[in-house]
Formats: C-alpha cells, structure tokens, sequence
C-alpha cells in the first residue's frame, strides 16, 4: 500500500511517496516539491559480472515532457529519443554524488533511474533526483553507505536561498547543488559571477545545515519500509578454488607488501617519466609480481585477484607516500603546477585559436562567430530557449595514445564541455553590446589530468584572439586529495594520472582574478570536509593566480578588432510595425535583400534587426536597404537618384525608397510648360526631386522644378482645379503615392491594401 512521509523544507513541503509506482524494483519512491514530482528506481542484478575490474554501476536521468505538458517540436518524431545534454548532465550530477557510497569491489550491477513525471516550472528537479535515488538506493536491498540528500542553494541580494525557484535563479549570483549529509560534501556542482571563496565558503556551510530535514525523512521512510541490504557472496574465482590454498586477504597482503618494496625503483627512479612510461610501469610491476607468485607456487587463479586490484594497491602506496614524506610521482611539491604555456593565433583563418599546456594536457580551443540566427534552440521540460554561446569538447582517443571509434561525443564529453561552458559565461559580453552567437570547440590534443580545466584556459585565450570582449579572462585548475583510514590528508595541486586513487578527489575550480565562475567537485571518499574544502579553496586560488599570469603574459586582453574572417553585424532597431514591410509578402522583399547583398538577416519581434555579412558581402548595401524601407519621408527632403517608375499624361511617378513611391505632377517638371511628360521621361530615368508636400493620407507629392531656381521673367498662375481623374482625386486613371504604408498600396482609385503577410521561416 502507498504510504506518504513529508516535511518542511525551506518554506515548501516536500513530500516522499512509497509502494504506489515501480513495486518491482528493488526500491523505488516519488519525491514532490510543490508540484514537482521525480519518482527514483534502485535495482541490483542477481548476478555477478565475470571479468571486469570496476563496478558496473550506471546512473541514469529520464526527462519526460509530458511531465511540462509539451509535444516535442518535431514534425515526425514525437517520442523522446536520446537524452538532451541537460538529461545527461544531470545523470552525471545525481552519479557523483551517490557512487562514492558504494563497494567498488562489487561486481554485481547497478542501476539507478530517475525520471521527472510532473514539473510545475516553478521548482527545479536536480536536488529532488539526488533525492529520489538516495530514498530508493536506502530503502532497497542494495548494499550501500547511504543516506545523501540534495540541495540547491542561491544568493539573492545578499541573502542565501533554499531551493530557490526557476524565476529567483536568474536572480541569483550563485548556483550552488551539494550533495552530501550534514558533516560532508560527496558532490559539488557550481556556477557562480565571480563570487569570493570565501562566499564560497559559507555557502557549503549552509547547504550541509539544511540538508538535515531531508536527510531524517529518507531515515523515517527507511525505518518504515527499508529492505535488509543483500550480503555479497563471495568471488566465483575464490568459490572454485581448492581448500587449503592461500586466502583473498592473505594474496592481498603479499601484493601490498611486494609494491611497498618495488615502487622506488619501478615508480619513482625518474621523476621526468612522461604519462605513457608510467603506464607501462604498471605492466613491469605486474611482471615482477608474476615472477614472485610463481616461485611461491601460487595458483594462477589466486594471482588474477591480487592483479585485479594491482592498480588500486600502487594507488594506495602512492597516497601513502604523498601523506608521510610528501613525495609525488613526478617530483613536483605539493603546491606546485606542472610547466604551464599559452599560445594564441595557432591557426591562419580560423576566428581565434588558443593553445594551453599544463604539463601533458594540450588543449586547442577555436571559436566560430556567427549570426543570432546561429543559436541553438533547445526543448526540454523548461520548455523551448536559444543559447547563443556554445562550448563543445572532443576527446579522441590519440589523446591518450590509444585507439578507438569515434563515434560522437559520450557524457565525460558532454560534462568537461558543460563545465567549461558555465565557467565562461559569466565574463561574456551581453547580447546588446556583441550580438555574435559564439562556438567554440576544444580539441584534447594530449590529455594527463584535466582536460576540462584545460579547455577552460584554452577558451579564455580563444575567446581574447577573436577579439569577443570578454571583462575578465578566466582560468581552472583540479585539485587533488591524498586521505588514509586513519583521517590523514594532503591536499593536491594539479592533480594528474596515478594521484587520482582510493582516497582521492577531482575538485574542479575555475575562475577569474576576481572570484569563482564554476566549480565540480567528485571525490572516492566518503565525503569531504569542511576543512578539506576550505584549504582546497585557498590552495586552488594560488594555483588559478599562476595561470592567469601565464595567460596575460600570452594575451593582455582581448584584440580590439575581429578576425578579418569573422563576419560582420551591424544591429539596428526599427518599428514594430514595420516589421512586415521589411520581410515583404511571402518573404519576397527581405530574401531580395538577402540574395543580393550576400547576407544574413535576423528580426526580433521587438523590432530589433542584425545584418550579419561574411567577408566579400554588401553589408552598407543591405543596411542602407532596410533603413530605407522603413523610413518615413518627410517635406523638404532631397533625393538625388530617384526612379521614374511610370509616366501618365498628367505626370510620372518616382521611387524614391524601396517600395516608396510619389506623384511628380506634370505642373512640377519644369518651370517652363510641359506638354507631355512622354517627351522628357521614360521608365528608368534616374531624377533629382525633392518632396514637395505629403497629405493627410499620406501620399507624396514631388517637384523637380523645385530643385533649381525659377527664370527670372516667371510669373507664377493661379491653380487649376484639380479633375478626379488626374491622380491625386483617387479616380479611375488613379495616381499618387504607390507605397505601402499609410493611405494604400495601389493606385488611388484601386482601394486599400491588406499588406503582406509575415511568412514563416
């Protein structure tokens, strides 16, 4: 039967449901927050996986739009198929912040799925999936250390927020998720404006406070309807074995033991050893190993545990190492960064290159400018929005010196260029002052501890080479963390290859001189402290100042100018309800432009309007176009190079703007009489009028006899009156003004104009 546990929580109820959906999982809850609802599954198989090193977990996020009440866009296919970027970082998010809990010597396989089934867009659902697969993961038979909650946490005019809503988050100058209890932090992930560490600081400190209500309510709900955790049976290898042979533990002890002895001269004999000769140290030490087991008569079976966990063992004597003599691998100090290099202009006509080097980790980052129309237009369960800044990070496997398909971008992808992204954004210039859509793509060239930090650096300078006008340049580095059982810890600058064991963190910073833009933080303890990330604060500050400098010394600021191969945009506002005019009926006037300037054009609805022109296009032309559509002509303007469009017996009309036409009436060619207009013009004659008058309906009227001055014996006679007929009266033989805005679009006499209508583009 459903039952239903709930609690205050920041000024909501949040409201955990059991035993209504999802009965055969192993465990299985829905979490509601006003009226967001995440329902999250926990199940284990009955079977170990034989050969494997690691533990199968996968930690999955479903988004349904049903939950919002949207139809996908699509117009063929409406069912929800690969995960957005967004389902998938939030997958990672809900993924770090839970595997740390786990025994990664279990071989079994894991599953954990949330899926949002309600959203009401007023309560974001990330906190509420940590949620939902802690209760799930609790109340199953799956063994594991938990509970962990979630919580996001913002900062609104200098007062901190619980689960702020969608609407106060943009308000916000933090956007801060933390998953942990109320003494430790297992995950953080952070976007922040450049905000102080020390802000930083408190901010963990009131998440861990306010994770205690969530936390007891998965303990009530435990308490309630938890299942006995499973006990893992023992490895098949070990169940097969004959009795009297030496146990698991006892192998183990003699691997540590036989590592202990051999890493100086297997591991640490030379400090300038690159990624790949360390690598193969491993094989070497395995070598040594096997040859040992060999002459102690040890079964090959028993060798394949102790070579099972060989890495994890040099992992951990490595730790050790750095914890009782601060020794690292590659000799470095326990501050120290790798050798650090900038480089900008690396390619010839790509918009801007940057190339960063930390050590081993190459990175090229190239931006692409583009036009507004370029943004990416998203649809999720917040419903349909543009992005016009883009970070996108490739991988390949050459980057490590190995082979593979290359089949697209998985979600470490996904994730390193999501983090690289936030920690940018908040030194963009706003769209109003550089209205370019932004791309930028970083290519790992060579990869030995964060490529992400990496693509942040190598974006920074991109970004300052193509002259985008960022305010501040931005820099990231990883921390490490070496920690033992006994509750020592060293904390790590510039954390790289063998120093990411058991006891270790990936604690990600990026910022500007200023304060903090983005943080992620995954970690194989079981949780950090608030002491741990306080100095890992302090410490990532040292290192971030260094990179700067590096940076500056390459590039200053950004160039004043843009790549001679970048576009231009020139942005302008006109009316509203001009807006058809420009785009014409069925878009023929607006893809004349288009077609022959060379251009793009982009209106927004608020009658903003950017002409964005590639090298070689008219962009002045197409500009001087628009303008002149929309332009309103006025009594007493002069213009040099009108059009004779058409000659009547009682005068001839002139374009004088696109689509803006006047009456040059047969009394104001010339001061002399003129029998018939026929005799002086022809259709194309290019003609200098000035606007004589424009009347109530607003038809115009022009003069070229107005244009130079009258003979001196000119005597001026009195007006005829005027016939229907002639034009202006708006009789059958019509005339006057032909345009299209005010008084009709036809000869007068033809009646009114619809106007175009707006095509769809």
């Amino acid at each position: 039967m459903s039952q239903q546990f709930s609690t205050q929580w920041g000024g909501r109820t949040l409201t955990i449901e059991v035993g209504k959906f999802a009965p055969q999982a192993g465990g299985s809850c829905t979490v509601r927050y006003g009226d967001t609802v995440v329902m999250g599954t926990a199940t284990m198989s009955d079977r170990t996986r034989d050969g494997i090193d690691y533990f199968p977990l996968s930690v999955d996020f479903d988004e349904k739009l049903y939950a919002a009440g949207i139809i996908k866009g699509s117009r063929f296919i409406k069912r929800e198929g690969r995960p957005s970027d967004e389902a998938v970082l939030t997958g990672r998010m809900v993924d770090r912040g839970i595997r740390p809990l786990f025994n990664d010597s279990m071989r079994n396989e894991v599953q954990v799925v949330t899926t949002v089934l309600s959203y009401d867009n007023e309560n974001d659902h990330d906190a509420l999936c940590v949620i939902a697969a802690s209760c799930a993961l609790t109340i199953s038979d799956v063994p594991w250390k938990g509970p962990v909650a979630g919580i996001r946490v913002g900062q609104i005019e200098g007062e901190w927020v619980i689960n702020p809503t969608v609407e106060a988050q943009s308000k916000s100058v933090i956007d801060l998720i933390v998953t942990g209890t109320t003494e430790k932090i297992t995950q953080i992930e952070a976007g922040a404006k450049e905000v102080p560490e020390d802000v930083f600081i408190e901010a963990m400190d009131f998440s861990r406070k306010h994770l205690r209500e969530p936390l007891k309510l998965i303990e009530e709900v435990r308490a309630a309807v938890g299942k006995e955790k499973r006990v893992m049976a023992a490895s098949a290898a070990a169940a097969e074995l004959p009795e009297g042979e030496i146990t698991d533990t006892a192998i183990l002890e003699l691997a540590h033991a036989f590592v202990a002895k051999h890493s100086a001269e297997v591991f640490y004999d030379s400090p300038k050893r690159s990624k790949a000769e360390r690598m193969a140290a491993f094989g070497t030490m395995k070598d040594l190993l096997d040859a040992y087991f060999t002459r102690e008569n040890i079964s090959k079976d028993r060798r394949k545990i102790a070579f099972n966990k060989l890495k994890q063992i040099v992992e951990e004597f490595i730790t050790e190492e750095v914890i009782e003599r601060g020794r690292r691998v590659d000799g470095r100090g326990l501050r120290e960064i790798r050798s650090l290099a900038a480089e900008v202009a690396a390619l010839p006509r790509t918009h801007g290159t940057g190339f960063f080097q930390r050590g081993e980790t190459h990175v090229l980052s190239i931006v692409t400018l583009g036009s507004p129309g370029d943004e990416q237009i998203l649809q999720g369960i917040e419903g349909e929005s543009k992005k016009r800044y883009m970070h996108h990070y490739n991988f390949p496997a050459y980057s490590v010196g190995e082979t593979g398909l290359n089949r697209g971008p998985g979600r470490r992808e996904i994730g390193h260029g999501a983090l690289a992204e936030k920690a940018l954004i908040p030194v963009l210039p706003p769209k109003e002052l550089f209205p370019y859509t932004i791309r930028v793509v970083s290519e790992v060239m060579s990869s030995n501890g964060s490529s992400s930090m990496g693509s942040t650096c190598g974006s920074t300078l991109a970004l300052m080479d193509a002259g985008v006008p960022i305010t501040s340049p931005v820099a990231g580095i990883a921390m490490g963390l070496a920690s033992n059982k006994a509750g020592k810890y060293v904390i790590l600058t510039d954390l790289q290859d063998l120093e990411d064991g058991p006891g270790g963190m990936d604690f990600k910073i990026a910022g500007t001189r200023t304060g903090i833009t983005a943080i992620q933080m995954d970690t194989k303890t079981d949780g950090l402290t608030a002491d741990i990330i306080r100095e890992t604060f302090a410490q990532a500050r040292e290192a971030r100042m260094q990179i700067l400098d590096v940076i500056h010394e390459c590039l200053p600021a950004p160039r004043p100018d843009l790549s001679p191969y970048a576009p231009k945009i020139i942005t302008f506002m006109i009316p509203v309800d001009k807006i058809r005019e420009v785009i014409g009926p069925g878009g023929k006037v607006i893809n004349e432009i288009i077609d022959k300037c060379g251009v793009k054009i982009d209106i927004e609805q608020t009658g903003q309007v950017s002409v964005t022109a590639p090298p070689g296009a008219d962009l002045d032309k197409a500009v001087d176009w628009i303008k002149n559509i929309v332009r309103v002509v006025a009594a007493g303007e002069i213009f040099e190079d009108g059009v004779v469009t058409r000659v009547e017996d009682y005068g001839m009309f002139v374009e004088v703007l696109p689509k803006q036409e006047g009456l040059v009436h047969v009394s104001e060619m010339s001061w002399q009489r003129v029998e018939s207009p026929h005799d002086l013009f022809k259709i194309g004659d290019r003609v200098k009028v000035v606007v004589k008058e424009i009347d109530e309906q607003n038809r115009i009227s022009l003069s070229i006899k107005r244009m130079t001055e009258p003979p001196a014996d000119y005597q001026e006679r009195p007006p005829r009156e005027r016939d229907d007929r002639s034009g202006h009266g708006g009789g059958a033989g019509g005339g006057g003004f032909r345009g299209r805005s005010g008084g009709g679009g036809r000869p007068h006499g033809g009646g009114g104009d619809r106007g175009p209508r707006r095509p769809r583009f």
